[in-house]
């Protein structure tokens, strides 16, 4: 699957769970419950994956850790809270580069409807 066709389901599962849930739960509420769906569905889905940084020659290895990462082409940073910062785009462009992958969904679950919570970041996609 591709990333934009991966994108697709990750929306759909979203919608899904904030329609029956609503926004207002933890960010580890809406995250255990979109690994379940995404394990429903035989998707790919590690959670909690340590990002390492490496510069010039010192590795660290665990310098971020990404909220979920979908069959290792999408990263999902999850976040309910009042509002999306630019530090939140810039982060998970971060997680992008240092991982080399194109595609990064930012999805605030505490928003009315979550179409307006969802954020595509891309790295050269």
């Amino acid at each position: 699957m591709t990333e934009n066709e991966l994108s697709k389901i990750i929306v759909d599962r979203c919608l899904k769970i904030h329609k029956k849930l609503g926004p207002g739960l933890l960010e580890s509420v809406y995250e255990e419950i979109l690994f379940y769906e995404f394990n429903k569905s035989s998707i790919q889905c590690k959670r909690q994956v340590g990002i390492p940084v490496v510069y010039e020659d010192i590795k660290m290895d665990l310098g971020f850790r990404a909220d979920m990462i979908i069959e290792d082409k999408v990263i999902i940073e999850l976040k309910s809270i009042e509002k999306i910062m630019p530090v939140h785009k810039k982060q998970l462009l971060t997680y992008l580069k240092l991982t080399d992958m194109k595609l990064g969904l930012l999805i605030n679950f505490n928003v009315e409807l979550i179409k307006n919570g969802i954020t595509r970041i891309v790295n050269n996609l």
